[in-house]
């Protein structure tokens, strides 16, 4: 690993010339250099910003024996510390999974640019030519856990839509975290573009991220993506507009007329594919008439899935499936792990109100054949993506076409679902004229 401790100490060569300084200034000096990349970029081309995102993706295929040996240096300690199966899994990179990094950016790069849209125009009776033109936020955040995917897709979203970046990773990852910050910066010098325009603040910390926080004024937006106690420390703590994206408590509810093997194999998708990521369906609601119970709940047993279930389906359980008997607790969880709490439900009715009290505002699906009930789910259902007999894994920014995602917004002012170019872009207003004086 010398060659990354090499690497840091390039990257943070001023810092340890200088006398130790406080978090906060070293972290406000970071926010400032990002804000000088942030107007470079604001002027760069289409073409050269797609120069960028295809210099970094050549960049992470060259370095690719360097980035997973980081990871395995980072996997092994969490190993080590008894970390779970479907985390492991979350912080995890292959050869498979660095191809999958590269082709999105190259996906990304093929995307039009989100900036200088023309969102509408007028010309007033005065004679003003008005524009509201699309234009980058400036300097974003973001604060994130044990997703080293997540510095590419960030990082490659934010130089698209023309911003600069500050990344705030977490220890579960770090030495993952800063082979891809490198590569990704040399990737920037490659093009001409600066180096500065992604950068991290790792090294300093749980402070670091709270110093962000407080950063108003040099930071233009945070996004906080991860568990529920990161996404509250953020929204509750920070000074900085925040975008909140969301917990995944994600509901499938099957009705009496949905054909059972689409059912089976929905839920099997929609819980095994994955299980660690934000999309991943953590409660099954089946209507009492539905025949698909028995069938779906053998499968998802023999995929190794953990049951907890209500009074009513453990009566309905055929001999050989074990489960638990569920509470209010499992109503409430993210499992992010094959768990799965199950209900037996006897209307749509019962249904969506069982949603409402326990929905986090992700992602909520119906597997049914009535054209009136899935009509009424979709009208109903408040969530920032609602699905009609389809896996909730689909709720994700590359498979919606957006080239990756920052992550899935749950709230509904200036983004909601999954967020990609466009969400990274504010507007502002453009006016012409020709000597006008208001009367």
């Amino acid at each position: 690993m010398t060659d990354l401790i090499d690497s840091a100490a390039a990257y943070e060569a001023d810092a340890g010339n200088r006398e130790p300084q406080p978090v906060e200034d070293e972290v406000f000096a970071i926010a400032d250099r990002a804000r000088a990349a942030s107007r470079k970029l604001a002027r760069a081309t289409r073409a050269w910003k797609d120069r960028a995102l295809l210099a970094i993706g050549a960049e992470l295929l060259a370095q690719q024996d360097r980035v997973l040996a980081a990871n395995a240096v980072d996997i092994a300690a969490a190993r080590e510390s008894g970390t779970s199966a479907a985390l492991l899994d979350r912080m995890s990179l292959n050869a498979e999974r660095i191809a999958k990094l590269a082709a999105a950016l190259a996906g990304l790069a093929a995307l039009p640019d989100p900036v200088g849209t023309v969102v509408r125009g007028q010309t007033l009776p005065n004679g003003l030519r008005l524009r509201q033109v699309s234009v980058p936020m400036g300097v974003v955040a973001a604060i994130y856990e044990a997703r080293p995917n997540v510095t590419i897709d960030i990082a490659g979203l934010a130089l698209k839509s023309g911003n600069a970046v500050i990344l705030r990773g977490g220890s579960a990852v770090a030495q993952t975290n800063l082979a891809l910050l490198n590569v990704i910066r040399d990737a920037l010098e490659q093009v001409g573009l600066p180096a500065d325009a992604v950068q991290s603040v790792d090294a300093y910390g749980r402070e670091g991220g709270a110093v962000l926080m407080r950063a108003r004024g040099r930071v233009d937006v945070l996004i906080p993506r991860g568990g529920r106690e990161l996404i509250q420390t953020v929204v509750n703590n920070s000074s900085v507009p925040v975008i909140e994206t969301g917990e995944g408590n994600v509901h499938i509810f099957i009705d009496e007329s949905a054909p059972v093997g689409s059912a089976v194999e929905i839920l099997l998708n929609s819980k095994t594919q994955r299980p660690s990521v934000c999309n991943t369906v953590e409660t099954l609601l089946v209507h009492s008439a539905s025949p698909a119970l028995v069938p779906v709940l053998t499968a998802l047993a023999e995929a190794g899935v953990r049951l907890h279930v209500d009074a009513r389906v453990m009566s309905a359980l055929p001999a050989g499936i074990e489960a638990s008997l569920a509470d209010d607790t499992d109503w409430a969880t993210e499992y992010m792990d094959l768990d799965l709490a199950v209900g037996m439900v006897d209307s749509l009715d019962e249904a969506i109100r069982h949603i409402r009290r326990w929905t986090t505002g992700h992602t909520e699906a119906i597997l049914s054949n009535d054209l009136g009930h899935t009509e009424r789910f979709v009208a109903e259902v408040d969530s920032a993506a609602v699905i009609v007999n389809a896996s909730t894994r689909f709720t994700d920014g590359g498979e919606f076409g957006l080239g990756a995602e920052v992550g899935i917004s749950t709230q509904k002012l200036h983004a909601r679902g999954p967020m990609g170019l466009a969400e990274l872009t504010t507007t502002k207003w453009i006016v012409h004229g020709e000597g006008q004086v208001r009367g």
